[in-house]
């Protein structure tokens, strides 16, 4: 087994976990032993998943697909509301579940044996559109609930696996552009959420509106600059524990590392998800088994694509959205999937000599 993606993981995992004590402190609320016991519970279903052979879940690819738009359409008939957003169903003990969470590994499973069956037709333009409206109907669900962030995660995805599996550039940075004039015509007909208007408006001009949609902005560039080289220290951060930042625990988990443990944290930090994210590649290069290939690529890029969004949105270099930082934003539901996903890779790890070209 690689032991350098259950270290990395480890790593971060318990990073998480200071800055979640340290994030909700003040409150006195118990995240951070919450966190923990969804970190103990996704452990071991990860330990689960890394013994079963992937390809057992390539070949209920049609069912897992079936079960995660019940889920998803679930959420929207009876799941409960927090912040304007209709994404969780309630389970008992006070837990709840996010489907749209699990529904990342779920379309990076299915997409990855869809394009390895029809891989010779991807390289046509209108087979590559069939593989699009693939995933279509999760990031419709999703959409609906609201859920942006999670639906930007899913074309993140749908683009690395498809340019890996052979998919012509000409042909993606088209619906790419298209992607762009439908995102415009969307903004313009309502279809965009207000909030979500002015979360744009606020990455463009913070300042417009300094103590509404721009706060998030203001103060987290505020937390991260004040920190250093060495950071202010554990709960001695003025932003962080002067409650200044909202969804600090959550969403914006960066500034408090970023505040308390300076410069030099932040680095660690990113060096723990470099060595993540490049064995994660390494993973998918040696894989001899294209389905096990392209499901490492679609793990890789939703890691990818939520640190740079997520660690963006709080320096300044990317609008808010409602992507966690993975493996240290507080919520179980993300937690138990980041953990299956590293599982998946040392699965994946583990079988690799099994199948060639």
């Amino acid at each position: 087994m690689d032991l350098w993606l259950p270290a990395c993981t480890l790593g971060l995992s318990g990073l998480g976990l200071v800055a979640i004590y340290s994030a909700t402190r003040v409150d006195g609320s118990d995240h951070c032993w919450r966190q923990a016991l969804w970190l103990l519970l996704g452990t071991g279903f990860a330990a689960i998943v890394s013994r079963v052979d992937y390809r057992s879940m390539v070949r209920l690819s049609r069912l897992l697909y079936v079960v995660n738009l019940g889920l998803l359409a679930a959420v929207l008939l009876t799941g409960s509301s927090a912040m304007g957003a209709q994404r969780w169903i309630a389970l008992p003990g006070g837990f709840k579940l996010q489907p749209s969470e699990i529904a990342k590994l779920v379309v990076i499973i299915t997409l990855s044996t869809y394009c390895t069956s029809h891989r010779h037709s991807l390289r046509d333009f209108w087979g590559l559109c069939k593989s699009f409206l693939f995933i279509l109907p999760p990031m419709a669900l999703i959409m609906k609930q609201p859920d942006l962030g999670t639906s930007l995660v899913l074309i993140a995805v749908w683009f690395g696996i498809l340019w890996v599996a052979g998919a012509r550039a000409l042909h993606l940075a088209i619906i790419a552009l298209s992607g762009v004039v439908a995102f415009v015509g969307l903004w313009h007909v309502g279809l965009i959420k207000d909030y979500q208007k002015q979360r744009l408006i606020s990455f463009l001009d913070p300042s417009a509106d300094p103590r509404g949609s721009g706060w998030h902005t203001i103060q987290s560039k505020i937390a991260i600059g004040s920190g250093g080289l060495t950071g202010k220290g554990q709960l001695h951060g003025s932003q962080s524990q002067g409650g200044f930042i909202p969804e600090q625990h959550t969403d914006f988990i960066n500034t408090v590392i970023g505040e308390e443990l300076g410069f030099i944290g932040s680095s660690f930090l990113l060096l723990l998800f470099f060595c993540l994210i490049y064995r994660g590649l390494r993973v998918a290069w040696d894989c001899a088994d294209p389905n096990g290939r392209l499901i490492a690529v679609g793990i890789v890029t939703m890691f990818t694509f939520h640190v740079f969004v997520n660690i963006g949105m709080t320096v300044h270099i990317m609008p808010v959205t409602g992507v966690p930082l993975p493996f240290l934003s507080y919520g179980g539901s993300s937690m138990i999937l980041n953990l299956a996903c590293i599982a998946v890779l040392i699965n994946i790890e583990r079988h690799r000599e099994d199948l060639r070209f």
